[in-house]
C-alpha cells in the first residue's frame, strides 16, 4: 500500500483557541472520570429501563436502579454521523458542515470530507486539564489523515472507521466497499472479513476500553465507547446467540434468526455494559465517574421503539428521542428519573464545567451544562429549552417544552401524546405561532436545506482522498478509489 497523501485543510476563519486558567477547579478535589458508552441503532424500547420484556438486560437495570433515567434525551440527527459529529463537539451538525457526507447521508469510505480539525471536541477540551482520553469502537467522522479519532484529540483509538456494513458482504451490492479495516490508532492492524469477526466486535471493544481504564486508574479520564451494535448486519458471540434462543412468552410470532440474533446483540450489549461498571466498582473509581448510556438515533430493523412514532431516519421521536441512562454513585440521585429536555450537544459543556475547563469564546456552542439536571435539581432553563429536529440540512421539527411544532405546520403535545397521533394546531394557535418563530430563527441561524445559515462553519476537507485499504481485485491507484467515486450498479436501499 503506498503512503497516504497528507491532508490540505482550509481553516475555519475564526480566532486562535486559547485557553484561560480554569475559573473554577476546586483544588484538592479529583477530577471527575468520564465514560460515554454510545450504542448504533438502540430502538427507545429495546432494554429493560425502558420497558423491554423481550431483551434480558439485568446489568443496565441496574444501573438504571443505581442512577437515573433520561427520558427526554435526545440526539441531533437521526442517521450516524452528524450525530456523532454533534455530540463531539456540542453543536448542531448543520452549524459544523457534518449533516451529511459529501454525496450520502453519512460518510463513506475515502470520503472527502470529517470534522474540521478546527473543530474542537470533547477529547480535546479535557486533554487541557490532563485527561487520558480514549475512543473504542465506531469513529464515523472521517477516516483521512486530520479526521481520524487521534487527530481530534484522543489518546488512544482502537476500532472501525466507519459503519461495519461498509465492506464487501454488504447486502445491497450497491456499492463496491474495501474490507473493513480494524484500526489502532492510525495503523490499520487487520481488518473485519467474516460474520464472526463481525460478532466478535462488541467483545473487542469492551476489553480495550477496560484495559484503558486499568491503565489510567491513577488520573482522569475520558472513554468514549461508540459500539458497532446494532447496526446490520448483526451477529453475536455464540453463547449470547445460544441464551437469546430462549421462548419469549407473550409472543405468538415465531422466532426468526433476525430476531434472535438482535436480541443477542443487545444482551451482549448489556454484559459490555456490566464490564465497565464492574471494573469502576473494582478498581474504587465509581464515585468519581460519570457514566452515560445512549444511542447514536432510534432503532432500526429488528428494533423497538415502543412508545415511540418512528424509528432512525425520521423525525419523530423515534429517529431522535433516545433511552438514556446516567450513572454516577454519590451525584447523581439513585433510582431517579428526569423529563426535562437534555440532549447530546449537553455533553461538552458539561463535561468541561465538571472538569474546571472553560469553553471556548470564539464560536457558537449549542449545547448547555446540564450538571444541575443529572444531580436532581431543577434548572431555571428546563422550561425554556428548545431542540431543532433536522434531517441532513433540512429543519423538520422544533420542541419547546411540551410542544413539538413540524415545519409543515402539524403540531404535537408530547406529554400527552407521545407517539404524535393527534395534531393539535386548530386548538393553539398562539403556540403554533410562538414555535413558528423559532423555526424561522434555526433557519437563518443553521439553515434550512438550499438556505445557508448565517453562522455555520466549514466541513473538514481532504483533495485526493483515498480508502484506507485497497480494493480487492482492482490495482495501482484505482484500488484506493473513495466508494462513492466507483459508479453503483442499480440503486438500492441506501445503508447509514
Amino acid at each position: 500500500m503506498t503512503a497516504p497523501r497528507l491532508p490540505l485543510i482550509g481553516l475555519l476563519g475564526l480566532l486562535t483557541f486559547t485557553l484561560p486558567a480554569p475559573a473554577s477547579a476546586s483544588a484538592g478535589d479529583p477530577k471527575p472520570n468520564f465514560v460515554v458508552i454510545f450504542i448504533d441503532d438502540l430502538g427507545y424500547g429495546d432494554i429493560g429501563p425502558f420497558g423491554s420484556k423481550i431483551n434480558l438486560t439485568p446489568e443496565l437495570d441496574r444501573m438504571a436502579a443505581e442512577g437515573m433515567k433520561l427520558t427526554s434525551f435526545y440526539v441531533a440527527a437521526p442517521v450516524c454521523t452528524p450525530s456523532r459529529a454533534a455530540l463531539m463537539t456540542g453543536c448542531y451538525s448543520q452549524r459544523i458542515g457534518l449533516a451529511r457526507g459529501s454525496d450520502h447521508a453519512v460518510l463513506f469510505p475515502g470520503d472527502p470530507h470529517g470534522l474540521h480539525p478546527d473543530e474542537l471536541t470533547i477529547a480535546e477540551i479535557l486533554k487541557t486539564q490532563g485527561y487520558a482520553t480514549g475512543c473504542f469502537g465506531k469513529w464515523h467522522l472521517g477516516d483521512q489523515p486530520g479526521f481520524l479519532p487521534n487527530d481530534q484529540g484522543f489518546d488512544a483509538y482502537f476500532g472501525i472507521p466507519y459503519s461495519n456494513d461498509m465492506w464487501p458482504g454488504h447486502s445491497n451490492r450497491r456499492w463496491s466497499f474495501p474490507p473493513l479495516p480494524l484500526l489502532r490508532n492510525r495503523t490499520v492492524i487487520g481488518q473485519v472479513d467474516s460474520m464472526a469477526d463481525q460478532g466478535s466486535l462488541c467483545r473487542q471493544f469492551t476489553d480495550e476500553a477496560v484495559r484503558f481504564i486499568r491503565r489510567h486508574r491513577d488520573r482522569p479520564f475520558f472513554v468514549y465507547l461508540p459500539h458497532a451494535f446494532v447496526h446490520h448486519p448483526r451477529a453475536a458471540r455464540p453463547e449470547f446467540m445460544n441464551r437469546a434462543k430462549r421462548p419469549i412468552r407473550d409472543r405468538p410470532a415465531p422466532e426468526t434468526r433476525d430476531r434472535t440474533v438482535t436480541r443477542a446483540q443487545i444482551e451482549e450489549i448489556d454484559w459490555s455494559v456490566g464490564e465497565i461498571l464492574k471494573t469502576l466498582r473494582e478498581l474504587q473509581l465509581d464515585q468519581n465517574t460519570l457514566v452515560l448510556f445512549t444511542s447514536d438515533n432510534g432503532g432500526s430493523r429488528g428494533c423497538v421503539n415502543t412508545p415511540l412514532r418512528g424509528g432512525k431516519g425520521s423525525a419523530f421521536e423515534g429517529g431522535m428521542r433516545v433511552g438514556t441512562l446516567a450513572w454516577w454513585p454519590g451525584s447523581v440521585p439513585a433510582g431517579s428519573a428526569n423529563g426535562s429536555i437534555l440532549t447530546a450537544l449537553d455533553l461538552l459543556p458539561t463535561f468541561a464545567s465538571l472538569a474546571g475547563a472553560p469553553l471556548p469564546q470564539d464560536r457558537i456552542l449549542d449545547g448547555s451544562d446540564i450538571t444541575a439536571s443529572l444531580q436532581g435539581e431543577s434548572s431555571s432553563t428546563d422550561a425554556d429549552r428548545t431542540f431543532f429536529y433536522y434531517q441532513q440540512n433540512r429543519l423538520r421539527a422544533v420542541r419547546s417544552g411540551p410542544w413539538k411544532l413540524f415545519a409543515d405546520g402539524k403540531l404535537y403535545h408530547l406529554e400527552t401524546d407521545l407517539s404524535e397521533s393527534t395534531d393539535v394546531a386548530a386548538d393553539h394557535p398562539e403556540v403554533t405561532n410562538r414555535l413558528a418563530s423559532l423555526l424561522e430563527r434555526a433557519r437563518k441561524d443553521l439553515g434550512d436545506g438550499e438556505l445557508k445559515g448565517a453562522n455555520v462553519r466549514p466541513v473538514g476537507r481532504i483533495p485526493h482522498s483515498r480508502t484506507l485499504v485497497p480494493r480487492t481485485g482492482a490495482e495501482g491507484e484505482d484500488a484506493f478509489l473513495p466508494t462513492l467515486q466507483i459508479k453503483p450498479p442499480a440503486a438500492t436501499r441506501p445503508s447509514n
